[in-house]
């Protein structure tokens, strides 16, 4: 079954020669857009396999010879990406099946989220699919981003959308808006998706596949969904419960209220369902739920950098330069059902030793606003060789005038690289602090611009930490 679901993924993100039906010369066209970012990503030498447009009308695009007829297309063919209208698509369909190509993206809209004739077309569509052993992302979405090879059928050019660095966060996704959306995001807060996955839809490639690929996606350490409906409940748990055991998955799921269950209905054909059923769900399987986008990608930033460094218990420590903040934590420790850590004697001795007067040995640690870099150090050294705590937060006000910045950065890097205690730090501010809390995530800390959201990240490693613990 491993090899099974790896072998049948593998050409979506990897292929060695794309089809893309539907090329054209016509600037800003969909298919314009997917054979440009293919050719980009070629000429960069990211993308390594070959490129074949196909057109009938067309004899070549930009130096490409243009296929007439997907009958046409040379062998090695192993992925083809459909933007055709879509009364079109169930004869294309069948020529695939003929050619022998397995995985077909379909980025064409205009089905089953349209009504009983949609529908019909994605009945004819899955049958010769499931005939002809097709593996289909689609249709009426965006389809894939890997930044890593070069596939890129998110049809929104470069020119109006950023595409993000390559990282370990793998996003899935029914609504493409909101992939492109998020993608654009995901490049301005400098976080990295390893593979992106929009399949609208979801005639046939759904959660549960992409579930079990994943487990065995070395490049991938956590996983988040954003789902408007699970067709197949029982198959999601089986692959929840699966992956859970090896890799976090986050979800978000919305159509949570009468209203938004109406419009997930409209836009992707999905079933909502109660909401209470996907909390239960959610429970049993180890899915983390998401509020919304902002927790999602809070937990998956957390997770991305700490996964192997899960909280051994929910007592938190929390070091500051600014006293209100220091409260703001502690009120967000309480919230969200973990436990301020009551510190040793020993580290509290330790700490009043080492500290000046004015400074506050306690949970919280309040370093004070002349403090500069050393006395954080001293309040990180005790609060990691504390056996009373868990995991750490460390709130950096960067603009208290003594904090030399880059020391600090330095030391919060050293003490996450050497502790086996999760640190994740809090900074607010502006422009200045933003600079600075890029340079620190890129030295594996994840950072965030609230106490509420660093303390509701940790919340989420806490809590599947205790998942695993109670045997997944």
């Amino acid at each position: 079954m491993v090899e099974k679901i790896v072998e049948e993924m593998r050409p979506f993100f990897d292929p060695k020669a794309v089809a893309i039906i539907g090329a054209t010369n016509k600037k800003g066209k969909v298919g314009n857009v997917i054979f440009e970012n293919f050719k980009m990503n070629k000429e960069r030498g990211i993308f390594k396999g070959n490129i074949y447009p196909v057109n009938p009308k067309l004899d070549e695009i930009e130096g490409y010879k243009v296929y007439k007829s997907v009958k046409e297309l040379p062998d090695d063919t192993d992925l083809a990406v459909i933007s055709i209208p879509a009364p079109f698509v169930p004869a294309t369909m069948k020529d695939i099946a003929e050619k022998g190509i397995k995985s077909v993206i379909i980025i064409t809209g205009g089905f089953g989220e349209l009504g009983e004739e949609g529908k019909k077309l994605e009945r004819e569509i899955y049958e010769i699919a499931k005939a002809n052993g097709i593996r289909v992302i689609g249709p009426n979405c965006v389809g894939v981003y890997v930044p890593d090879t070069g596939v890129d059928t998110v049809f929104l050019p470069e020119s109006k959308m950023d595409r993000p660095k390559s990282g370990p966060i793998a996003f899935v996704t029914q609504s493409g808006a909101f992939a492109a959306a998020m993608l654009d995001w995901a490049a301005g807060a400098g976080i990295g998706i390893g593979k992106m996955v929009s399949y609208g839809n979801k005639l046939d490639v759904d959660d549960a596949d992409l579930m079990d690929y994943f487990i065995h996606d070395e490049g991938i350490n956590v996983v988040t969904f954003y789902i408007e409906g699970v067709k197949d409940g029982r198959k999601f748990i089986e692959a929840a419960k699966r992956i859970t055991k090896v890799k976090p998955v986050i979800a978000l799921k919305s159509g949570r209220t009468e209203y938004g269950a109406k419009a997930a209905s409209s836009h992707t054909g999905s079933l909502a369902g109660a909401d209470t059923i996907y909390d239960a769900v959610f429970k049993q399987t180890g899915v983390i739920r998401a509020e919304d986008f902002e927790h999602m990608f809070d937990l998956a930033k957390a997770f991305a950098a700490l996964k192997d460094k899960l909280p051994k218990g929910d007592r938190i420590g929390i070091i500051t330069d600014g006293g209100g903040a220091g409260v703001m934590a502690s009120d967000a420790v309480a919230k969200f059902g973990l436990k301020m850590a009551d510190l040793s004697e020993e580290t509290l001795k330790y700490l009043k030793e080492n500290f000046p007067p004015h400074a506050v040995a306690g949970n919280p640690t309040d370093v004070v606003g002349d403090t500069d870099a050393e006395r954080y150090r001293i309040a990180i050294e005790g609060f990691v060789n504390d056996p009373n705590v868990d995991a750490i937060v460390v709130i950096v006000l960067f603009q208290v005038p003594l904090l030399e910045e880059e020391k600090i950065i330095d030391i919060l890097a050293e003490y996450q690289k050497k502790s086996n205690k999760p640190i994740v730090a809090v900074a607010m501010g502006g422009k200045k602090t933003d600079h600075y809390a890029r340079i620190l995530e890129d030295k594996g800390v994840p950072v965030y611009p609230t106490p509420e959201r660093g303390v509701r990240a940790l919340a989420g490693l806490v809590k599947y930490a205790e998942y695993l613990r109670r045997g997944a």
